[in-house]
């Protein structure tokens, strides 16, 4: 795993130590081990770990710098990109967040074993905003929704100024075509899409800046969002 790992840096325009690329492996073997008692991943292999887990969601840095920033992962399921990025970037303050309770609980179990720091909340999306509106610099995610619904759920979190760094495979243009409402809507603004090949696949990071607060009525309850997205 570390050895596919490292090889894949460079693709990213990245570099870490060899400490820190062992403390991202042991986070992807953790989730492995813990996969066995409980569904976190599909993706099991040592290779495939490195190379679509935690290069994956490496890219988001090679997309915007996150040293010093706050940070929300929505919907963080086994804690990517979230965890991974908080290894490579310590600097930054990290919050998980995912509505399954038992998710949450093995990785407030086993993040301080890693030495990582990270607020772990459980909640839906559309209701921990109602405390934490427009209180970051970032929000990211990574395999939740579609984009237009995505958004909905991110665009809240981030303050005017931060933005949204949403992960998208092959579809990240033409779902970037179906938010062009949701996009106006929220306040937000196309800033770059970023492609990565990844294990023979497009990976995206597309950074979408907030140029203006979101309106109070959004996100709605997730049914609406899901039934008539923006």
């Amino acid at each position: 795993m570390i050895d596919t790992l490292l090889e894949g840096l460079p693709a990213l325009g990245l570099t870490l130590d060899r400490e820190t690329a062992q403390k991202l492996c042991a986070f992807g073997e953790a989730v492995v081990e813990q996969n066995k008692v409980m569904n976190l991943t599909a993706i099991t292999q040592p290779e495939q770990v490195a190379k679509l887990h935690l290069l994956d969601s490496l890219s988001v840095l090679s997309a915007q710098d996150l040293r010093d920033k706050t940070v929300i992962d929505v919907g963080c399921g086994a804690g990517f990109p979230g965890v991974p990025l908080k290894i490579a970037c310590p600097g930054m303050k990290l919050t998980l967040l995912d509505s399954l309770g038992k998710r949450m609980h093995w990785l407030q179990t086993i993040l301080p074993t890693l030495g990582v720091d990270a607020e772990c909340v459980t909640a839906r999306a559309e209701e921990a905003v109602a405390t934490r509106r427009e209180q970051y610099d970032f929000a990211t995610s990574r395999a939740v929704a579609r984009l237009p619904i995505l958004l909905e759920l991110t665009a809240p979190y981030v303050k005017v100024g931060g933005a949204v760094l949403a992960m998208k495979g092959t579809a990240a243009k033409e779902e970037l075509e179906e938010s062009k409402r949701a996009i106006k809507v929220l306040g937000l603004q196309l800033e770059k899409v970023l492609e990565f090949p990844m294990d023979g696949t497009a990976h995206a990071v597309i950074v979408l800046r907030k140029i203006a607060p979101t309106p109070k009525q959004y996100p709605r309850r997730y049914a609406k969002i899901k039934q008539s997205p923006l």
